[in-house]
């Protein structure tokens, strides 16, 4: 069994606080690289419609001879703004993963983006909810959100989401938006949780502190991650990092290390921003 420690969501399903991350891994490598995941003790594995790798995911959950139960599978619904988001269209690209995926159900489901300037969100989390009711995810929530986004969710569909998904790091720590998922009961799960290695794993602070502990910068920033709260999903396709990126329950920073940490923060973002991406 995996050693990776699990958080409770907020409708008690219960998610490793590690996962795996597919984005940017073409479908045909997808089968090796989610194999070897598995195999090092990942059992969260995150992918999405977008990433048009679901198909290679899941030939590497099935190849893997795992017991389903084990496993807590994500992908996400591209709300491409080339579709009127309908029930009948969620739900039937819901239907299309599952069926890429080879899979009966998912343990978690995500709404990619908000697009907040066409306003359909509010209609794909009220299908998220009902997909949520029949059994078929696990649990429902959102990537890339902001408050008030989320905000407009709760009082408008009554569904809280159990997971937002966004572009967290030591660069980019987006306290505002931690601060209202703790006080919604809202998991905060870091995509791009190494900081897409643009500079972060070079840092001055990250390096002394790999020193410290003698071990690699992605296992101090990830061990950051897992002390202030987050699940994060890093991403690789080379095999010893796979399994580093996973070996960070054995140590722990020191309040100092997290401070030093929380030093860092410049609010800028490697990714979009949520509140005007709007691409097809």
């Amino acid at each position: 069994m995996s050693k990776v420690p699990q958080i409770p969501l907020n409708n008690g399903v219960h998610m490793p606080r590690i996962g795996f991350g597919v984005w940017q891994v073409p479908d045909d490598e997808a089968e090796r690289a989610v194999g070897i995941a598995l195999e090092a003790g990942y059992r969260s594995i995150d992918t999405a419609a977008a990433y048009e790798n679901e198909e290679g995911t899941g030939r590497g959950i099935a190849a893997s001879g795992l017991p389903r139960e084990e496993l807590f599978v994500t992908t996400k619904l591209w709300n491409s703004a080339s579709e009127t988001w309908t029930r009948d269209s969620v739900l039937r690209e819901f239907d299309a993963s599952l069926a890429r995926l080879g899979l009966d159900y998912l343990d978690l489901y995500l709404v990619h983006w908000p697009r907040p300037m066409r306003e359909d969100y509010l209609n794909i989390l009220r299908a998220f909810d009902e997909i949520n009711k029949s059994g078929r995810a696990r649990a429902v929530g959102v990537s890339n959100f902001q408050p008030e986004h989320l905000r407009r969710v709760i009082d408008e569909t009554g569904v809280v989401p159990a997971v937002n998904q966004i572009e967290l790091h030591p660069y980019l720590q987006q306290a505002e938006v931690r601060a209202f998922h703790a006080e919604h009961d809202i998991a905060t799960e870091a995509w791009s949780p190494l900081g897409q290695g643009k500079g972060l794993l070079e840092d001055p602070v990250i390096a002394a502190l790999a020193r410290k502990y003698d071990r690699t910068p992605a296992q101090i920033v990830l061990r950051w991650h897992l002390q202030i709260g987050n699940v994060a999903i890093p991403k690789s396709v080379t095999p010893a990092r796979i399994r580093e990126n996973i070996d960070v329950v054995g140590f722990e920073l020191d309040a100092d290390d997290i401070e030093a940490i929380a030093g860092l923060d410049t609010g800028k973002r490697l990714g979009p921003d949520p509140d005007t991406f709007d691409w097809n």
